[in-house]
């Protein structure tokens, strides 16, 4: 696998610093994942825009799920100054029989630029619950061109934890103009992954629990398994439970390793519906591995179609 260098963008006042030991990537590229302390202290930046992305599933009997937007519980308390993102209801292909899908670049430009985002901006996202809903969205600002974008590091929980400052004041950033240009190469659809099956070169890593990876488990995505030749490691397992952060870089490359990642150029992660996927490929980043792509429609578009294999 060919190796990247990762340097920190250097740009003037609001250089987006790490954890010790995590790297930047080429250009300008800014942190994939920011500290609670410093963005407590750059809240006034005039260019920096802080988004709530939470999403809530709550379980329905017969079904797999239903979504619930965040709006409400940020609408009582949130960072300062920040606004919400609504990835179901906002920036998600609504005429796709599945949930959560990338929506085109037309949309996702009108709505972020709607929201107060220009191509000069500094981005900060962050979610309740589960960091899951924030790395989704971040892999979308990605997948679009748009690199000066991080992801609060153990979310809001985290910043409540604290006893940092909170809002309930609305939102007022102004519009902005935001410029999508996809990157084809950070999404995988279904025929990728159906090519990936036969190429040694080419890792699938099933992030669900090793119950759904093997089919044990009374939930999944139409029809239980995983796809033929896939490695498994569980997304939670990346997120230290005490504190709610991301493992370190040094750690996280050592599981990857175990895992043989590393030995592949390619990895291609999916979950159930492409959210939880993205905080594996945002873990694979830190970890050092710069070819990762994230199949959008995972299980719930691959269980659909009879004709494709699944294993238990």
């Amino acid at each position: 696998m060919s190796r990247h260098r990762l340097l920190l963008s250097s740009r003037p006042g609001l250089a987006i610093p790490i954890r010790k030991g995590y790297r930047m990537y080429e250009s300008e590229y800014c942190s994939p994942l920011v500290e609670s302390a410093w963005l407590e202290e750059h809240l006034q930046k005039n260019n920096l825009r802080i988004f709530d992305t939470t999403s809530f599933l709550i379980p329905v009997p017969g079904a797999p799920y239903r979504i619930k937007s965040g709006i409400e519980d940020f609408q009582k308390g949130h960072i300062p100054g920040a606004g919400f993102l609504d990835l179901n209801g906002e920036l998600s292909n609504r005429a796709s029989p599945f949930p959560f899908m990338m929506p085109s670049a037309e949309q996702f430009g009108a709505v972020v630029s709607e929201k107060g985002i220009s191509d000069d901006s500094w981005v900060v996202l962050y979610s309740s619950g589960n960091m899951m809903w924030s790395t989704r969205v971040w892999w979308m600002f990605l997948s679009f061109g748009f690199d000066r974008v991080a992801v609060l590091d153990g979310g809001w929980d985290k910043w409540h934890r604290e006893s940092r400052s909170v809002s309930s004041r609305p939102c007022a950033y102004h519009s902005g103009t935001f410029t999508a240009t996809p990157r084809p190469d950070l999404i995988a659809n279904r025929q990728e992954v159906e090519r990936a099956m036969g190429e040694s070169g080419v890792c699938t890593l099933c992030t669900l629990s090793p119950e759904v990876y093997h089919g044990t488990s009374e939930r999944h995505s139409g029809r239980p398994g995983h796809i033929p030749g896939s490695l498994n490691d569980y997304y939670r397992n990346l997120v230290d439970p005490d504190t709610g952060t991301f493992l370190k870089p040094a750690d996280l490359r050592e599981r990857f390793a175990t895992l043989g990642v590393f030995e592949r150029d390619r990895v291609i992660t999916y979950c159930g519906g492409g959210i939880a996927s993205t905080l594996t490929a945002l873990a694979l980043r830190l970890a050092g591995h710069q070819d990762v792509a994230v199949y959008d429609g995972s299980l719930r578009e691959w269980a659909a179609d009879p004709k494709l294999p699944l294993e238990l």
